[in-house]
């Protein structure tokens, strides 16, 4: 396996070429050892591709596999029966995969669920709520674990009980964002980290454009929650609908450039996210799956509560707008105000303006 992972970890050798050495060598550890003017023959390598392999096999250093070792870290490659079949359908398919944890089961239904890094506190919550509602009728979730959307959506599959996969823009032992280190360490136990990018891998830019593919390809549906015009997001949606993939977008305000990205792809034919109930049904009809719709539970809070929990929504309301919906008084209203907070039931998100938080 160290020759394999010397041949994956080649970097500006395509992919594509990979695959076609290791349809000509049974193992790669035989292309490790020919000599050069063997090398020389074979037609569809170029003069820089030659000195890519050459210069590796000098410059390789065995340390490293053994570090990937270290790290608990599996090597998956396109060749293996474990290499996920939904990815080897999309037309760049990555040769190898560097994996902490787990692949999603190809047995279960799973949902991507992308979006803004800076996002709306709707945004935030929507991504929470779905996410865990879907993966609580045992959907996986699979996202980016970037800030904003995929975050939430992350913890919102654990906090359900569920399964979720992060497809990282660095290596698999990077955690990037730094500040969900604690989201990275949960998903990599009770779901899976995953990339095509070698470990030790910095989080490029050039490398996210291209782990969006991998999210859209694990996915059998994507959903957008928020998206501004020009977003990755939208490449992941774009990459999506070239898969073949249905792309489902949450509405939003006109008004909101949050919103613009969601509103242009539903413009564009994309399914509108209204409820998970309605998107159960749609896949339950398109995909003939047989999956269960989740009962919301109840919750039980006293009828002044009740009243002002009522009131809010995923929006930010002012305290004045929530004294005239009520029409309580400023004293009673502060201290369910409070008392709803305190509960996790609502959450202030800026002075006097609060949300629900489920």
């Amino acid at each position: 396996m160290k020759y394999e992972y010397w041949l994956a970890s080649i970097r500006k050798l395509s992919d594509h070429k990979k695959r076609q050495l290791r349809k000509m060598y049974k193992l790669a550890e035989e292309l490790y050892y020919i000599e050069e003017t063997e090398l020389d023959k074979i037609q569809f390598l170029t003069d820089r591709d030659r000195k890519l392999i050459i210069d590796s096999k000098r410059n390789w250093n065995l340390g490293e596999y053994n570090r990937l070792l270290g790290k608990n870290i599996n090597l998956i490659l396109y060749q293996d029966t474990a290499y996920p079949e939904k990815l080897k359908n999309i037309s760049a398919p990555p040769y190898a995969l560097y994996i902490c944890g787990q692949l999603p089961d190809p047995k279960r239904f799973a949902v991507g669920i992308v979006g803004a890094r800076v996002c709306s506190p709707y945004g935030q919550a929507m991504a929470k709520e779905i996410a865990g509602q879907l993966a609580a009728v045992d959907v996986d979730i699979i996202s980016g674990l970037a800030k904003g959307i995929d975050g939430a959506a992350g913890r919102g599959a654990l906090d359900a009980g569920g399964r979720t996969y992060a497809v990282l823009g660095s290596g698999v032992d990077i955690c990037y964002p730094r500040e969900h280190f604690g989201l990275y360490t949960e998903v990599r136990e009770k779901g899976g980290i995953i990339s095509e990018q070698p470990p030790g891998s910095a989080p490029l830019p050039v490398y996210f454009p291209a782990r969006n593919r991998i999210i859209s390809g694990l996915s059998d549906v994507v959903i957008v929650i928020e998206a501004k015009e020009k977003s990755g997001s939208l490449i992941t949606a774009d990459m999506a609908m070239e898969q073949g993939k249905d792309v489902y977008a949450l509405p939003g305000p006109v008004t909101s450039t949050l919103s613009a990205g969601c509103n242009a792809l539903i413009k564009q034919g994309a399914g509108i996210f209204l409820s998970v109930e309605d998107f159960i049904e749609d896949v339950k009809l398109i995909y003939e799956r047989n999956v269960k719709i989740p009962t919301k539970n109840k919750i039980k809070l006293e009828s002044t509560e009740n009243l002002v929990y009522s009131c809010l929504d995923l929006f930010p309301k002012s305290l004045d707008v929530i004294l005239q919906e009520t029409k309580l008084s400023i004293t009673v209203l502060m201290n369910i105000l409070v008392t709803l907070e305190l509960r996790e039931y609502i959450e202030e998100i800026s002075k006097n303006y609060y949300v629900k938080k489920r």
